[in-house]
């Protein structure tokens, strides 16, 4: 046990710590305000919110570190933004309780499938450039938020991106891109004086026990297109990403440790796990460091997003502080190895049709009977390599059952 242990810590690296780092930069300023948002637009209370906010974000830490710890594998198991939007559409059509009866039927229904080995039977059935066509198209529009952040505050964007170009120039493992991004963009919005922390207090979270309403249309409304999005959506994007960078995912055990972690939020007003379709484009990227070392990445983010669950009080406040550019300029940047990846995994080999639709699906932000467009693309992208490539996408598809045979 101690080898094991001191074997880890030979692998921490300075690209796994700044990818963390950016990770949890990007879990703070990027995603939270959309919780907040969203729980103002349900019209919870304080309470409700900072028992949402504390037992979704700690959830997804632990479960994220023991994943990371058992399998060396960067697994980032945060919640699901496209559900939390849905939710969000859904306010004054089904009251809060009922949302939580619905969000603890969907982590039933997820971990159940998840023992059944649902989850690892998907997998063989979307082909990777399919799957990274629509990786690249749902990631995309961060690069392009990136330009306008920059041609927007040049002087808050621009130092960041040339810190990350002066990574690149210096092409050295030991200076991270990311990282110089991260410290020039931090230097530029100090010496604007565009990061002033204004007064905060804080207190515990609060943990609160919601009521639980079942009914059969809330079930049918949000339970089961949160189930798609968990199995059909993040494993798809984030496990489809994590295998196309080589690694030996274990689909199964992931997917059950994403429906009793869901389990978990629903019992305290949350709503469904989802493995990290940004966190895993950040953590276990190219930019992340030596594939077998980029678990340090997800240890990092994680062991940092405990301080969003216990700093809930100080959500709003902190937002204040760092101005938005730098936030989309650092997201962007990021991002920007794995899409490159991406790019070449979806348009370099077979496929490259069926790629191409997924990722022109993806890349349009729409919304169809409470789906994103993400889980549109793959069947959009399957359905033109079945019209385009079909001999192609048959013999990947034959593929799974020779080797089981």
């Amino acid at each position: 046990m101690f080898a094991k242990f001191r074997g880890m810590y030979g692998d921490i690296n300075a690209p796994a710590f700044w990818a963390g780092v950016t990770g949890f930069v990007w879990y703070a300023f990027g995603a939270v305000p959309l919780h907040i948002a969203v729980a103002s637009q349900l019209g919870l209370t304080a309470a409700q919110s900072s028992s949402w906010i504390f037992i979704i974000w700690t959830s997804g830490a632990v479960a994220s570190v023991a994943l990371t710890l058992v399998y060396r594998i960067p697994v980032p198991i945060t919640w699901s933004i496209p559900g939390l939007i849905y939710l969000g559409t859904l306010a004054g059509e089904f009251t809060f309780a009922e949302m939580v009866g619905a969000n603890l039927v969907a982590g039933v229904l997820i971990l159940v499938l998840g023992v059944m080995g649902v989850g690892e039977r998907i997998i063989p059935w979307l082909p990777i450039p399919i799957v990274m066509g629509m990786f690249t198209g749902s990631i995309f529009g961060y690069v392009t938020r990136l330009v306008d952040a920059t041609v927007a505050d040049f002087t808050v964007a621009g130092p960041a991106v040339a810190g990350y170009l002066l990574g690149r120039l210096i092409g050295n493992p030991r200076v991270p891109p990311v990282g110089l991004a991260v410290l020039f963009g931090a230097i530029s919005v100090l010496i604007g004086g565009q990061a002033t922390p204004e007064a905060m207090t804080w207190g515990l979270p609060t943990l609160d026990f919601p009521a639980m309403d079942f009914s059969m249309p809330a079930v049918f409304a949000i339970s089961l297109p949160m189930v798609v999005l968990a199995l059909g959506l993040g494993n798809v994007q984030g496990l489809g990403f994590l295998i196309g960078q080589g690694y030996t995912v274990p689909v199964n055990r992931i997917s059950v440790v994403i429906g009793a972690t869901s389990v978990i939020n629903s019992l305290f007003g949350g709503h469904p796990a989802i493995v990290a379709r940004t966190g895993v484009a950040i953590l276990a990227g190219p930019d992340a460091g030596p594939k077998e070392k980029r678990y340090w990445a997800n240890l990092t983010a994680a062991t940092l997003t405990l301080t969003i669950a216990l700093a809930a009080g100080l959500v709003i406040p902190i937002l204040a502080v760092l101005p938005a550019p730098y936030i989309f300029a650092l997201a962007g940047l990021a991002i920007f190895a794995s899409l490159q990846d991406a790019f070449q995994r979806a348009f370099s080999g077979n496929l490259a049709f069926g790629a191409m639709v997924a990722f022109a699906v993806a890349a349009t932000p729409f919304s169809f009977a409470g789906i994103t467009s993400a889980l549109w693309a793959v069947l959009a992208g399957l359905a033109a390599s079945l019209i385009a490539e079909r001999e192609l996408l048959l013999g990947i598809w034959r593929e799974p059952e020779t080797t089981t045979a």
